[in-house]
């Protein structure tokens, strides 16, 4: 992307700990640091899980265009009970589970046009790292041992529960702790805990164990972005207890503030109801992905502003179908025409997201730019407006297939759809039957396209057609 001077610009971002939108003052202009909370690889991921992703990776799209060099870190987690379950139910090693799972989460978040992130460090590459932070923990008497265990002490650190902006005396109530007698308080939480012989684990100096899953993204933090970095992201739901205590911890290990900037994006409810198992309505990327294409997934979760509630339904996903074949009419109508090499920060995409990265006035700035494609009258006003609506669409992640492609390679439900291939040749029949006035074949062929969900569209160069979703 081009690099403007950075000073132009002001971005604005809406911080967790302060609760106030604040502007953007990196710790080094030069080396822009990010790190978000990534999956635990157990299973597939749900599409509230590619929330985060997508409201990151638009992110990461923003800060590269303002800066040289953007560091965005995204971990997996592969220590964890949940995949030492998911082996044993299986009965393979939890390296088979998190390598599957691990793979098929980068394929599901690049379906959804996600870009790799910088770096993605795997937890079990960080156990010296981890054992260290322990270690001064410990010595700076933030943490104690107690019945094998090693478990930090909230007490010890003043201003715990600034981020989540609860108090020590009121944060257990409903909140995600476990209350065990090998605690001096019960908000105390595990850096480190025991093995048995049929668990995996790592030698230690308190034994044989496995680190707790707070401890590990301090450590690679500290490892690959240094001791502050400049925002930490995730989805609202680990503000508390994990990063409170990943706040905690790393404060009191490594000193200094950490992070500058939290960010955390909102919930994604289902139809108008919670997303769980319990309800049965937990609809993963991959389930999803095979009705709808990447691109409608992604602009679905940009609809709303990251940090409100999403309701993600059926309804919401044939209007990001909608808008998007919107966008890609506009630049089928202008296919032949070569676009403007327009640098992103003269979108008003750009401008939007600069405002706490605000996808709706975004999106709404989309439909501006293929308006004027759509009204453009010359050659040169035509790739304007194209270069424009292209370089909007690279920052939200959208608009990276070919016109036609989109139009006629859609996903479909059900597999019974007409191929490409049998569409043109119906289409050349179709264009026979009028040559030799046969109009009652040739509106036989159109309402039998029609009736298996495709449209055609006569027009001065010819018929072109789409799928209808």
């Amino acid at each position: 992307m081009t690099h403007g001077p950075i000073r132009m610009y002001e971005l604005k971002l809406y911080n967790t700990l302060t609760r106030t939108k604040e502007s953007f003052v990196p710790n080094d202009p030069e080396r822009i640091t990010m790190y978000v909370c990534g999956p635990t690889v157990y299973n597939y991921a749900h599409i509230g899980n590619a929330r985060p992703v997508v409201v990151f990776d638009c992110l990461y799209r923003l800060l590269t265009a303002l800066y040289p060099n953007v560091v965005y870190a995204r971990n997996i987690t592969d220590i964890d009970d949940k995949i030492i379950q998911a082996a044993a139910d299986r009965g393979c090693s939890i390296e088979v589970i998190s390598e599957e799972y691990a793979q098929k989460y980068r394929e599901d978040m690049g379906s959804i046009n996600a870009l790799a992130p910088t770096l993605e460090p795997l937890a079990t590459e960080h156990l010296a790292e981890m054992i260290t932070l322990t270690e001064r923990l410990l010595a700076n008497q933030s943490a104690y041992e107690s019945e094998g265990h090693v478990l930090f002490s909230v007490e010890s650190m003043e201003g715990y529960g600034a981020l989540s902006g609860r108090k020590l005396e009121d944060m257990l109530a409903g909140a995600r702790v476990e209350v065990a007698d090998y605690k001096r308080h019960p908000g105390d939480f595990v850096l480190w805990k025991p093995s048995t012989d049929a668990e995996p684990g790592w030698d230690s100096p308190w034994g044989r164990g496995r680190p707790g899953w707070h401890l590990e993204c301090s450590a690679m933090i500290h490892a690959h972005l240094g001791e502050s970095i400049d925002i930490h992201g995730g989805g609202r739901d680990l503000i508390f207890p994990h990063h409170e205590n990943e706040r905690a911890q790393s404060c009191c290990g490594y000193g200094g503030d950490f992070v500058k900037y939290w960010l955390h994006n909102a919930y994604v409810d289902m139809e108008g109801e919670k997303m769980s198992k319990s309800l049965g309505n937990v609809r993963t990327v991959r389930e999803l992905l095979a009705s709808y294409p990447g691109e409608v997934l992604r602009f679905s979760l940009l609809s709303a502003h990251y940090r409100s509630p999403l309701d993600f339904s059926s309804a919401g996903l044939v209007a990001a179908r909608a808008q998007l074949d919107t966008f890609y009419a506009a630049l089928r109508k202008h296919q032949k025409c070569e676009p403007d090499r327009v640098p992103v920060e003269e979108t008003g995409v750009f401008d939007a997201l600069l405002d706490d990265m605000n996808t709706p006035e975004a999106i709404a700035q989309l439909h501006i730019a293929a308006g004027r494609l759509n009204k453009a009258e010359g050659a040169e006003e035509a790739a304007a407006a194209k270069g424009a609506l292209l370089a909007g669409g690279r920052l939200l992640g959208i608009l990276e297939s070919e016109p036609e492609a989109w139009f006629t390679n859609a996903v479909v439900s059900g597999g019974s759809a007409p191929s490409a291939e049998a569409i043109q040749d119906l289409i050349q029949e179709r264009l026979m039957a009028r040559e030799q006035r046969n109009f009652a074949r040739a509106d036989e062929i159109r309402a039998l396209l029609d009736a298996q969900g495709v449209l055609l569209e006569d027009g001065p160069e010819g018929t072109v057609w789409r799928r209808r979703h």
